[in-house]
């Protein structure tokens, strides 16, 4: 089938807005929680609403894709996001941020069970991991830039200077203290775009490899059975949590602890923590050609250990480049976990992937949790949480037992070749 370059660029510009509107919480947390008096439960509430949404809408998108199809149900997902971001900056208050956010994940849940297969067929199933690769420095290189239009929406806006592109008219939109809301403005005209791109561009014909489908209900009861199945969910919901709990209360801890700026400096902390991920993840696709992915994954996540650590614990300017830093080391820990676990069954792998993304929902747990233990003790104490997920993503390195390695090259001949 030839190469559709159209469609290959629009599912790049999906994952763009995927992490654009996804990571951004960890930048707004500090102001988030200043604006509506939040106690830390509550400020982990909204990622708990965000986060949740992939939990629920994971495997029931998988369903609605079989009998939509990849345009409609891309349009629906950007539909959500609309949605959810017009609503709360029409009326930003708490409780419709919190329905905006469940919005805004479900329709994020939608599109990542859309866009893998669709690229596949329209780039080619040859260059298929190739384009798998553009597509997550793509999702990093949104991630870096999103804190990044925070800070220049937020200071200006804060600053009066309605001569720059976009601030006179945000101006006029947001309440004077709320002025981090012009984010999702932003958020409400791409989701907008985005279903007007859709709209016009024809899309290729999709058929499903058994790995892609969702599966029967049979398949899932099956799965369930078996003990691997458990622990590799449980890893990416560890893996998750950990992610989310140090981006979403990195500015913050920086802010209560050594007193910088969350909207500048807390918000570059957040942004180099997922460009380090994304520069980490490019050395460790040269790592898992040339070890074994359980070796790459067990150093990242021991040097991920003594970041965090250093983060939490050491002065203002360590802690100020060790949580960013932590990003580099936890860029592996995603794409090994998951080619693990599914090299650890022999079958139904497309319901063992749904039973895997939901494990997405540990980036909504582990935040409640974080909120709840701050409240009753610190910040700091609420933290050391993420130690525990990191310890059980340590721990698949020695259980782990997957019925295919990882190939590994011997000689550089075999690096050119791989």
């Amino acid at each position: 089938m030839k190469r559709n370059y159209l469609i290959v660029f629009l599912i790049l510009l999906t994952f763009f807005v995927i992490s654009f509107l996804t990571n951004i919480l960890g930048a707004l947390n500090p102001n988030v929680s200043a604006s509506y008096t939040l106690t830390e439960t509550m400020a982990g509430f909204l990622p708990f609403a965000f986060f949740i949404a992939y939990g629920i809408m994971s495997i029931p998108s998988g369903f609605l894709l079989e009998k939509m199809g990849e345009k409609i149900m891309m349009m629906i997902a950007f539909g959500c996001a609309f949605i959810g971001a017009w609503i709360f900056a029409q009326f930003p208050q708490f409780n419709v941020y919190v329905i905006s956010l469940f919005t805004i994940g479900a329709g994020m849940a939608a599109l990542q069970v859309v866009v893998n297969p669709l690229l596949r067929v329209a780039g080619g199933e040859e260059h298929f991991a190739f384009n798998l690769v553009l597509a997550q420095l793509v999702f990093g290189l949104a991630s870096f830039v999103s804190p990044q239009m925070y800070t220049y929406l937020v200071t200006n806006i804060d600053q009066g200077n309605t001569e720059k592109p976009f601030i006179g008219l945000l101006s006029d939109l947001v309440p004077q203290d709320l002025s981090w809301v012009s984010v999702y403005w932003a958020f409400a005209l791409m989701s907008f775009l985005m279903i007007l791109i859709i709209l016009f561009i024809k899309f290729p014909r999709v058929e499903l490899q058994d790995d892609e489908k969702v599966g029967s209900k049979e398949s899932y009861l099956e799965l369930f059975k078996n003990k691997y199945v458990i622990l590799y969910f449980l890893g990416i919901f560890a893996y998750v949590g950990t992610e989310q709990g140090i981006s979403y209360w990195m500015s913050k801890f920086l802010s209560n602890y050594h007193g910088f700026d969350p909207d500048t400096v807390g918000a570059d902390a957040v942004s180099y923590f997922w460009g380090l991920m994304t520069i980490g993840g490019v050395l460790g696709l040269v790592l898992v050609k040339l070890f074994d992915s359980k070796l790459v994954l067990r150093w990242f996540t021991i040097l991920a250990i003594l970041s965090v650590l250093a983060g939490l614990f050491a002065g203002p300017n360590v802690a100020l480049w060790a949580l960013p830093i932590s990003g580099f080391f936890l860029s592996v820990m995603y794409p090994v976990i998951v080619s693990l676990g599914l090299n650890s069954v022999t079958k139904h792998h497309g319901s063992f992937a749904g039973i895997l993304m939901s494990g997405i929902a540990g980036g909504a747990v582990v935040q409640i949790l974080i909120g709840g233990l701050s409240d009753l003790f610190s910040l700091k104490i609420g933290m050391l949480l993420i130690f525990i997920t990191l310890g059980y993503i340590l721990s698949i390195t020695f259980w782990a037992k997957p019925l295919v390695k990882n190939k590994t090259v011997n000689s550089f001949k075999d690096l050119i070749k791989a």
